[in-house]
């Protein structure tokens, strides 16, 4: 058994967070399902390691640590190498910025719980719901397209992979989901389209978790 667990969902941008950080430092993990779908995220036993009912949560020695940034940064606090942040003090800031923009201002609008809602609560069909994420979204990818020119090689900061590209690559995803046109974000796209190409992105990406529909798999 390994020492770390990670409570997680196929499909969850902040559960592929975890998985790829997870990748990206050699680490074995167990993994367990938690079906969204199914509500099992608000089990009385889920909500004893993660009181909000969020996904992902890492379990370390017995240690819970619980939402995907807190995981993440305490990957990489005690697995320094290989490091997603640069050493420079100032890049790092500008990484965190980039995760913030995502984190904060993009990733919440196509949250299930949130457009669960405005189909129970207001009837919103999936096209409207699509016209939700869309118009939040938009705000998000344009501040990432005038931000990332200034720093991005290869991938978000240069042509080493950065806690950015970690929270960047789902986030695309999930905007692909919800037909968001991305034809307007080169520098994000060429982003995307190298993380596409990476083995520890391709290892985490939800095609290929063990909790992935038949239907979505891909090899």
């Amino acid at each position: 058994m390994s020492s770390y667990v990670l409570y997680n969902y196929f499909r969850s941008s902040t559960s592929f967070r975890a998985r790829v950080v997870l990748e990206l430092k050699g680490l074995v993990y167990d993994y367990k399902p938690i079906n969204l779908l199914k509500d099992e995220q608000h089990s009385p036993e889920y909500l004893k390691l993660n009181p909000l009912g969020g996904i992902p949560t890492l379990i370390h020695d017995g240690k819970i640590i619980p939402d995907s940034m807190a995981v993440i940064e305490y990957l990489e606090e005690i697995h320094p190498s290989p490091s997603i942040m640069p050493k420079d003090f100032y890049l790092r800031a500008r990484v965190r910025q980039v995760c913030e923009i995502v984190n904060a201002s993009m990733h919440p609008y196509g949250n299930l719980k949130i457009t669960k809602y405005l189909g129970q609560a207001h009837g919103y069909t999936q096209e409207q719901k699509d016209q939700w994420v869309q118009k939040w979204v938009i705000q998000g990818l344009e501040a990432l397209e005038k931000t990332l020119p200034e720093f991005s090689g290869k991938y978000c900061f240069g042509d080493q992979v950065t806690m950015a590209d970690v929270v960047l690559y789902p986030q695309i995803i999930t905007c692909q989901r919800f037909h968001v046109d991305l034809s307007k974000y080169p520098t994000v796209m060429k982003v995307f389209g190298n993380l596409d190409q990476h083995p520890a992105f391709i290892k985490a990406h939800f095609s290929r978790q063990i909790d992935t529909p038949e239907e979505l798999r891909k090899p």
